[in-house]
């Protein structure tokens, strides 16, 4: 096992930056190879920071050409510089001006961090520390300054230059071909929320009138050519700035706001004050080549980073330990966003998904860590589900807790308090404790425990006194380095249902008006009186906490909720309650009897005739079953994927056979008749009626490929399109070849679209996968040097297939050590997210958690991983010896 990585970053070695920057004035003169970058600092002495120490400025892999003190130009033993650092041993100890003048490769830069260029363009992504790639620079966030920017290009290559803030000036260079524009933004900022762009790009842009009548042009800038491919993106922008005023009474405060789309990028987007930064999956989308999921996502991440304005940059973190103090509140603003924009059950149901497939799954790995964390290697390695999802679970409990009126008293002085600083996660709550009285030290332990914590609920009905209590135990179990865990405030949203399915109303003291009982202790009860007859309780209603939950409650109740709770959270989750009790059975050789299978069919077919046509995105959700790694998270250890693999595929046979009937009319009847719309309820039928088919095609393989090749054939939109694609792929056979090839032709100059194709194949859960794989890395359309390209295939393979990645001979996880390997040398981000699918190894089988453990002993051992490769491997590693 490799041990020369780099030291721990400690929380509790926090200390203020002994100089501060207050200006920042940069000259980029961008050249494909040779880029000119002039910085020039206005530092002085941090009044909280040690005296008389020397100034270090971070760097990574830079060419110093020329450093200057004041105007004059230092002498080579007036300061020490290296690729990763420039050090001035003695600094004045009054304001200074400090010259640096560095030169750079962004046609190189395949790290896609700094400055460099994806398709003719250059642009940047310096958060969490890519600036210190650009020039040397005290890389940190809480040392903010005001920053002008002149950028200088050939026309010819470089049309369009932007910057953050405002445009203040721009023109000719005389005699040279060459232009320059310069940009200013008032608003102090840290290094990482600086960008620039330079390119050739098309432009589509509208005004927009902010709450206070202030005028503001918005714009959204993509390859030429694919204009008309923004206009969503540039509505869902317009949208989220609305929302923010109504909601949050947040206002735009620049004259611009620029969005950019690039096909290299490492992540979904970055929030760069006035000029946010897309992967151009995000930003792109039509009709023909963009399905109603990738709307959504448009629309949710465009909100996000614009909700970043005021959640990020406006009001900074400190350090990168308080990374979800930006990223958890922004998730549950662009989630409460697209809630309001679409159906709020069925957003809800979806954001617990995601929460539970990589979150969960997350917090029982070897790489769990805390919202907060208190220690870390390598930054890059927490942007995690734990930051983001669990973060917003985390806003979004504190919500529950203290009521939605406190909660917007509580933003608004948090924001008021904050703005212009570099705030903390204390600073967030105290926010809140002061606008309510309370004291949420308790609650704040939310942000300092790892793992899911697991709450177990018995009911006991007292027929005499016509009371019902519940009993509630809670228990976190030992994640890394947090062996014991203390109890945590748990909000319990709940209700009663009768056994014939009415609401009961019964009193409680200890459940407040909105229906919440809060449990902090390792274990509570609390009673109901006045209950007429034996209840089903509906517990932790809406998700009300990112809990795992343990009901004694029979199948038989679990489907009157089903079929007549209010909440509709819990009616999807009483549905994936019962069938993942029938798949954990039939995946672990328990004899399963056919009235457990069929009272799930009949109980979906009463769902069917009464429910689906009313909400059908959210009938859905409900007829699709757990997935093969919702399964495998249930199990937990020694798990056996293709055992899960036979159970689902038996479950969705039975199903779909029991149900086929109610399954046809609904695809037949869902049939589109109108032109495209990406809107909820669209999407929704749309939704409704494909699940329909893939149900179809489980129960009768001959008839669904039928059915699904016609639709191939004929669909006027990506959605029915891709759905139909991805049951054939389901089904061996030229049938299935012919629709691949004949995708592939149509699809041939459509990269975002050949990612699709590419996912499909690597999803297909046979044994010929992995040799697919192989050969589609060598196809025209895959580069292993951009990011969306490898995560379609070899990401997809790694994260979605589960019977083929964890195959018994390990050829899965050889196949991705060596892909790990190979990428880390030219992006060791995209490398270690690569990694992060060995996260289930420990859960696996003997058999294949050898070869999963060589898998990573073999990554471990190659000389000079990236530090972002060397943390994850030897993390996983540290943690299955020591357990």
């Amino acid at each position: 096992m490799r041990t020369d990585i780099v030291e721990l970053v400690r929380l509790e070695d926090y200390r203020p930056s002994d100089f501060l920057i207050d200006r920042v004035e940069l000259d980029v003169r961008l050249h494909p190879t040779a880029t000119r970058v002039t910085a020039t600092l206005s530092l002085r002495p941090n009044p909280a920071g040690r005296s008389d120490v020397p100034l270090v400025l971070d760097g990574d892999e830079l060419n110093l050409k020329t450093v200057a003190l004041d105007e004059r130009v230092l002498e080579a033993g007036e300061f020490e510089a290296s690729p990763q650092s420039l050090v001035i041993s003695q600094p004045p100890q009054q304001p200074f001006r400090l010259t640096i003048e560095t030169e750079i490769n962004p046609t190189a830069n395949t790290k896609l961090m700094g400055l460099y260029r994806s398709g003719g363009n250059y642009c940047t992504q310096c958060e969490a520390e890519g600036f210190r790639r650009i020039t040397y620079f005290l890389d940190r966030p809480d040392v903010l300054a005001v920053y002008t920017t002149r950028i200088e290009a050939e026309r010819e290559e470089a049309p369009v230059l932007l910057g953050n803030g405002n445009l203040v000036e721009s023109g000719a260079i005389e005699g040279t071909g060459r232009h320059y524009a310069v940009w200013h933004d008032p608003f102090p900022k840290p290094s990482y929320l600086f960008a620039l762009v330079g390119g050739r790009l098309g432009r589509v842009a509208k005004p927009f009138t902010t709450m206070t009548g202030r005028q503001v042009e918005i714009a959204v800038y993509v390859e030429p050519g694919k204009e008309h491919r923004a206009d969503y993106a540039l509505d869902a922008l317009g949208r989220s700035m609305i929302w923010d005023e109504k909601v949050f009474g947040r206002e735009y405060d620049l004259d611009v706001f620029n969005i950019v789309a690039v096909s290299d990028f490492n992540m979904g987007a970055m929030e760069n004050k006035g000029l946010n930064i897309f992967n151009d999956k995000y930003v792109l989308a039509s009709p023909e080549t963009a399905t109603d999921t990738d709307y959504a996502n448009i629309e949710a991440i465009i909100a996000h980073e614009y909700f970043h304005n005021w959640s990020g940059n406006r009001v900074t973190c400190r350090d990168w330990f308080q990374l979800c103090l930006k990223e958890g509140l922004t998730v549950f603003r662009d989630q409460e966003f697209s809630s309001d924009e679409r159906s709020r059950p069925v957003h809800r149901i979806a954001e617990v998904k995601t929460l539970r497939a990589r979150q969960f799954l997350e917090d029982s790995s070897p790489l769990a860590h805390p919202v907060r964390p208190t220690q870390y290697r390598e930054i890059n390695n927490f942007y995690t589900a734990t930051v983001y999802e669990k973060g917003a679970e985390i806003v979004r409990m504190l919500k529950t807790v203290i009521g939605d009126e406190d909660f917007r008293r509580g933003m608004d002085l948090y924001f008021e308090r904050c703005d212009g600083t570099a705030a903390t996660v204390e600073d967030f709550l105290k926010a809140f404790a002061d606008v309510t009285g309370r004291d949420l030290s308790h609650f704040s332990r939310w942000y300092a425990q790892s793992g899911t914590p697991r709450v177990s609920v018995h009911g006991h009905y007292d027929e005499t006194a016509k009371t019902y209590r519940l009993d509630f135990k809670q228990q976190t179990p030992p994640t890394p380095g947090q062996p014991t865990k203390e109890p945590m405030v748990i909000p319990v949203a709940l209700g009663l249902v009768s056994q014939n399915g009415q609401p009961m109303d019964a009193d409680c003291e200890r459940v407040n008006a909105r229906g919440v009982f809060i449990l902090d202790k390792a274990e509570d009860s609390i009673t109901f009186t006045g209950v007429s007859s034996r209840p089903v309780p509906s517990v932790f209603r809406g998700f009300s906490a990112p809990v795992k939950v343990s009901l004694d409650l029979s199948s038989e109740e679990l489907l009157v909720l089903l079929r007549h709770d209010t909440d509709s959270f819990n009616r999807w989750q009483a549905a994936q309650t019962v069938a993942m009790r029938t798949l954990v059975s039939l995946s672990t050789s328990v004899a399963v009897r056919d009235e457990e299978m069929n009272s799930l069919a009949s109980a979906f077919r009463s769902f069917m005739d009464t429910d689906a046509l009313s909400d059908p995105a959210f009938a859905a959700l409900v007829l699709t079953l757990p997935s093969e790694a919702d399964i495998a998270q249930e199990i937990g250890k020694d798990v056996d994927p293709d055992a899960i693999h036979r159970a689902r595929k038996e479950m969705r046979r039975h199903i779909g056979r029991a149900c086929f009937e109610h399954l046809m009319d609904f695809y037949r009847s869902l049939a589109e008749t109108e032109a495209y719309s990406p809107d909820a309820a669209s999407a929704g039928r749309r939704a409704l009626r494909n699940a329909a088919l893939d149900l179809l095609t489980a129960a009768d393989q001959e008839a669904g490929e039928k059915l699904a090749s016609e639709q191939f054939e004929t669909a006027s939109n990506m959605t029915d399109r891709l759905a139909s694609l991805g049951v054939l792929m389901t089904i061996p056979g030229m049938v299935r070849e012919n629709a691949i090839a004949s995708f592939e032709q149509r699809y041939r100059n459509e990269p975002l679209v050949l990612d699709k194709w590419f996912t499909l194949q690597a999803a297909i859960p046979e044994d010929t996968t992995l040799d697919r794989v192989k050969r589609l890395m060598e196809h025209p359309a895959f580069s292993i040097n951009n990011p969306n390209r490898v995560r379609s295939l070899i990401g997809s393979f790694a994260m979605l297939n589960q019977v083929q990645f964890n195959r018994k001979d390990g050829a899965g996880y050889a196949l991705l050590a060596s892909i790990v390997l190979r990428a880390d040398e030219l992006n060791p981000q995209l490398a270690s997210r690569l990694l992060t699918a060995f996260s289930t190894w420990t859960m696996m089988e003997s058999t294949r958690r050898s070869h999963a453990r060589r898998a990573l002993q073999s990554i471990a051992q190659k000389p000079n991983l990236s530090r972002d490769v060397g943390d994850i491997v030897n993390r996983s590693l540290e943690e299955s010896a020591a357990s």
